[in-house]
């Protein structure tokens, strides 16, 4: 069985984690395959967004403990981070394509954390978020340092972290972690319909957009202001800006062809 589902429906990749009888725990395996799967993606220029889910009732539920963390054997944990963990990372979020990351049951630990390197999340209602990593004596990793305090200031990430408790979708959506809520039996369906609306926006401005956020974080304001400058004046330059521009003025939608 292929820890990784590939589909492609219209211009929008389907990535599935599909370790469902271990609710899509990371082994190396599987983060070898989302690497692959991910770095394919920018190679193609047909896919212009990435639905990344899991198969199953959850979504991931961190590192597999069962692949060689429960042997009693002292493991160089930062290698394993080095070699499958932060190439992922860097490369979603380096990735010129919109993310969605739909979480449909349990997102723990670097499971959670894998979802926030996307760039939109929605969740089932049944979906729960929890930074695992203090139950087994360890600390957030794969961006969880960096993402969350980002997304829901300094003190609610630490409680978070050094708590380790289980929040539900409702939580997430108050504490701004998740966009988006559906029920779960209408969930793949409002998943992929907004990865298609996705798809179909104009492929020049999502990559900018991606580029500038990723870049705020360690920039000043002016610096910031210079890297808006420099990006909107490339896209004042591109095809589908002026196809969004004739259809505003003719009143009609637009077609961005990328």
């Amino acid at each position: 069985m292929n820890d990784v589902l590939i589909d492609t429906a219209g211009a929008v990749r389907v990535i599935t984690l599909n370790r469902p009888e271990r609710l899509n725990a990371l082994n190396t395996d599987l983060l070898a395959a989302l690497n692959d799967a991910f770095a394919a993606v920018a190679d193609e220029p047909a896919v212009r967004a990435v639905l990344l889910t899991g198969a199953g009732r959850g979504f991931c539920a961190g590192a597999d403990l069962m692949q060689g963390l429960g042997s009693g054997e002292t493991i160089d944990l930062g290698a394993m981070i080095d070699e499958f963990y932060n190439p992922l990372v860097r490369r979603m979020r380096g990735l010129d394509k919109p993310i969605i990351c739909a979480v449909n049951g349990i997102a723990a630990g670097a499971g959670m954390n894998l979802a926030l390197a996307g760039d939109i999340i929605i969740a089932a209602r049944s979906a729960t978020f929890t930074q695992a990593f203090i139950r087994i004596g360890l600390m957030p990793d794969a961006g969880g340092t960096y993402f969350l305090p980002r997304l829901v200031g300094d003190a609610r990430a630490r409680a978070m972290a050094m708590l380790g408790e289980t929040m539900n979708a409702e939580h997430a959506v108050a504490l701004g972690l998740v966009w988006k809520l559906f029920d779960d039996e209408v969930f793949a369906t409002e998943a992929l319909t907004i990865a298609t609306n996705l798809a179909a926006q104009p492929r020049h401005s999502l990559a900018a957009m991606k580029h500038a956020f990723n870049a705020a974080a360690g920039n000043t304001l002016d610096a910031q202001l210079d890297l808006e400058r420099d990006l909107q004046r490339n896209l004042g330059q591109t095809a589908d800006f002026a196809e969004g521009v004739q259809a505003f003025l003719q009143k009609r939608p637009a077609v961005f062809k990328g």
